[in-house]
Formats: C-alpha cells, sequence, structure tokens
C-alpha cells in the first residue's frame, strides 16, 4: 500500500513538471507554444525511453564486464537479481576512483548497473551487496526511466527559462512583472519537483535494497561510508544527472538541501534501521 501511494505521489510531481512545462509554452507563445511544448516534450521522452541508458553509460565512461573478468562481481549481481526476480542486467565498471553506483536502463529487460572503481575498492562485500541490491530495486520499480525522464524536463524547463530572461518581453504582454515571475521562478519549481522525486524513490530502494540483499545493515553502513569518502573524492557530474546515484555525487560545494537530490544519509539510515549511526 505504501509502494502503491508513493507510486501515486510520483505521477502526481511528473504531471506537474509538464503542466508547468506546457504552461510556460502557452504563456510566452500562446496556443502554438503549449501544441509545441507537448510535442517538443514527446520528442525528449522518446529519446530518454531509447537512449538514456546509453548516454548515461558513456558519459561515466563504464565498460561493460562479464563472469569471466570479474566473476565475483558478476556473481553477486546475478544472485541478487534472482533474489529480486529479476533478469541479469548488464554490469559496468566504471573508472572514477570516487565511491559510487548507479542503474539505469528503459526497464529489467534492458537495464545496466553500474559501479565505479572507488566503490570496489571502498565497501566491504556485504555493503556492496546492499549497494546493488538497492540498484536493482531501481530498476524493479523502473525508477530508472522515470528520474532521466523527470531530469530531462526539468532541465528544459530551466534552459528555457535561463533563454527568456534574455529576450524582451514584448509590449502586447498585458502583465510583464507576471512573465518576470515566471521565468525566474519555473526553474526553481522544476528542481524542486524533480528533486521530490528523486528522493521519494531513494527512500523505496533503500527499503526494496534491503529486503532483497536480506539485511538493512549492509547498505545502511555502505551508504555512511559513500557520504564520507565521496566528499574527500569528488567526482564531477552533470547536475541533471546527479539523481542517478546512490548518493548524490560531491563537487566539493555544499549544496542546498531543498536542491538535494537525495534524503540525508542520517534520514536513509533511520529509515532503514531505526538508527541515527550505526
Amino acid at each position: 500500500m505504501s509502494n502503491f501511494l508513493n507510486n501515486i505521489k510520483t505521477a502526481m510531481l511528473m504531471a506537474g513538471l509538464m503542466a508547468l512545462f506546457v504552461f510556460i509554452g502557452g504563456r510566452f507563445f500562446g496556443p502554438h507554444g503549449m501544441m509545441i511544448a507537448l510535442i517538443l516534450s514527446g520528442g525528449m521522452n522518446f529519446f530518454s525511453f531509447f537512449y538514456s541508458d546509453k548516454l548515461a553509460l558513456t558519459m561515466m565512461k563504464a565498460k561493460q564486464v562479464d563472469r569471466n573478468s570479474h566473476p565475483q562481481l558478476y556473481s553477486m549481481v546475478e544472485d541478487l537479481a534472482q533474489r529480486a526476480d529479476l533478469p541479469t542486467p548488464g554490469v559496468y565498471i566504471c573508472p572514477q576512483q570516487a565511491p559510487n553506483a548507479f542503474a539505469t536502463g528503459r526497464n529489467p529487460h534492458h537495464a545496466a548497473v553500474a559501479v565505479t572503481e572507488g566503490i570496489m575498492s571502498t565497501l566491504s562485500q556485504d555493503e556492496l551487496r546492499g549497494v546493488i541490491a538497492h540498484e536493482l530495486t531501481h530498476i524493479k520499480n523502473r525508477d530508472t526511466l522515470i528520474s532521466t525522464i523527470a531530469a530531462t524536463i526539468a532541465g528544459v524547463i530551466s534552459s528555457l527559462g535561463y533563454m527568456l530572461y534574455f529576450l524582451p518581453l514584448g509590449d502586447d504582454d498585458d502583465n510583464p512583472l507576471a512573465s518576470l515571475a515566471l521565468i525566474i521562478l519555473a526553474p526553481i519549481a522544476a528542481a524542486v519537483i524533480q528533486m521530490a522525486i528523486s528522493r521519494r524513490r531513494e527512500y523505496m530502494a533503500d527499503a526494496g535494497g534491503a529486503e532483497i540483499a536480506g539485511s538493512p545493515y549492509g547498505l545502511a553502513n555502505a551508504l555512511l561510508k559513500l557520504e564520507n569518502y565521496g566528499r574527500k573524492i569528488p567526482m564531477k557530474v552533470a547536475q541533471s544527472h546527479e539523481n542517478m546515484f546512490i548518493v548524490q555525487p560531491f563537487s566539493g560545494k555544499d549544496v542546498a538541501s531543498i536542491f538535494s537530490t537525495h534524503p540525508s544519509t542520517r534520514d536513509r539510515v533511520k529509515a532503514l534501521t531505526g538508527q541515527d549511526t550505526i
């Protein structure tokens, strides 16, 4: 029931993101603008559906591995996928030393799990199992597709707001102050909605990962380690892609909590174990 309600809330947030995009098109470009916004969003979602996984893996310079090249990692993913009642996804290793992991793909039959070299040398086997189980839950819940579409639309709204900011408002604009406010606030609203979607899915993936792994403590320990090591070894990632990682990549700068793509590690650990720390 809890997952059902969370999915309903996610759908409402996605609808709000789409409505904001269409409203901007209509506000500045009239009925034709609304139609263009609808067509554009459809095209973006089509691209996201079929190519977002390839883009993410290429961006991270990920290399696919198999049972022969990395038997321990591959067997771990295969075993956890069976426990989750999922096909074994593609398994990838990224060359970054910052410890992190992500899942991508449009559905369980076209999915991949990627880990960085840093996470493999940082976590114990139990902790890594918790992380991979978390990522498999994202695949099972189709979060990878939801998050990609949300990031794409939010990114376009932000870009559109930036471009409109430098365009003069027309003389026939009946309320230039309202238009200016929309130009400024729409990208902020889009970012907040995207973050709300991402945070909600992270809690669900944590709970599902603990169930698949058989214990919440491996994942909880991993989250604490990843935050600690991540601050020491920053990883530069496009802001629109931060939501796909198990912990938000640190760039060396503090990010206001309202714009964080993930719940705080303390809140996630407490939700998993009932304790602030373990």
